[in-house]
């Protein structure tokens, strides 16, 4: 309890751990559909073209976030519809999109003379660097996701399993569609502050990975993901405090530690 008191005695210590604990529970809610539809790198590439954006803005001086955000989200948008249309696969737009927007950021980079500190901050994460405005963004962002999983609970559930019946059903499935999309992208630009470009898809893949191991219902994925999520978050983060140890590594090596578990001893159970 001493140790807690004191962690939270820091302003910016309190701020990282609002931010970094919606973050991990969003990231890990919208895991499993994303997994479960194959778009298990989504995370990693849409990443990248946030960065991308990022660096570009930082270049020429506008505001990170209004540029980011906007792109981030027609790109994920972009991505989940490829499924519907021939031509491009989706994998082969998220390589493509991925690889050509780090090369942009690598070279609006090179514009400033070197990294400045906010574009270091989004390639490798600062978490107890967190702002008021990001504790605002992320509770405004972690509300709606946790409303739109428990009001839209069966029409995620419809569009992650099964489009041709969502299509069907007489509901507005391009909607949900681009929800998840929107969701999607703004956590990814939002996480990027606290994990970084390089790590920001961990806390979507690992929390999912593990909950497909030992569970085969979807709202059992969802509910497992969400708690692996903000565990690793708070273990890692004490860990960090008390060894020194980078807090985005530390909750990714805690995250790769359930998944190692629930691989050993619920393979026969989970959802393969």
């Amino acid at each position: 309890m001493s140790l807690l008191t004191e962690m939270f005695s820091y302003s910016f210590m309190t701020r990282g751990f609002i931010v970094g604990f919606i973050i991990s529970l969003v990231a890990a809610l919208l895991g499993s559909p994303l997994v479960l539809k194959r778009y298990s790198m989504i995370g990693d590439g849409l990443s990248h073209v946030s960065f991308g954006a990022m660096a570009v803005a930082t270049a020429f001086n506008w505001a990170p976030l209004g540029l980011a955000i906007p792109l981030v989200i027609l790109a994920s948008i972009a991505l989940l519809n490829l499924s519907e249309k021939g031509g491009l696969r989706g994998d082969a737009f998220l390589g493509l999109i991925s690889t050509g927007s780090m090369a942009i950021g690598v070279s609006a980079m090179s514009m400033t003379k070197g990294m400045n500190i906010d574009v270091t901050n989004y390639m490798f994460g600062s978490i107890l660097s967190m702002t008021k405005s990001d504790v605002y963004l992320s509770l405004v962002l972690g509300t709606i996701i946790i409303i739109a999983f428990v009001f839209f609970y069966h029409e995620i559930f419809a569009v992650t399993f099964d489009e041709s019946f969502a299509k069907v059903s007489g509901g507005p499935y391009k909607l949900y569609k681009m929800l998840l999309a929107v969701l999607t992208a703004i956590t990814i630009v939002l996480g990027m502050r606290m994990m970084g470009a390089m790590l920001i898809s961990s806390l979507i893949l690992f929390p999912a990975f593990s909950a497909m191991q030992l569970f085969g219902r979807f709202s059992q994925l969802i509910i497992f993901s969400a708690l692996q999520g903000v565990v690793s978050f708070l273990i890692g983060m004490v860990l960090s405090y008390i060894y020194g140890l980078p807090p985005g590594a530390s909750i990714v090596l805690i995250n790769m530690g359930f998944f190692l578990l629930s691989y050993l001893f619920g393979r026969k159970r989970g959802l393969n």
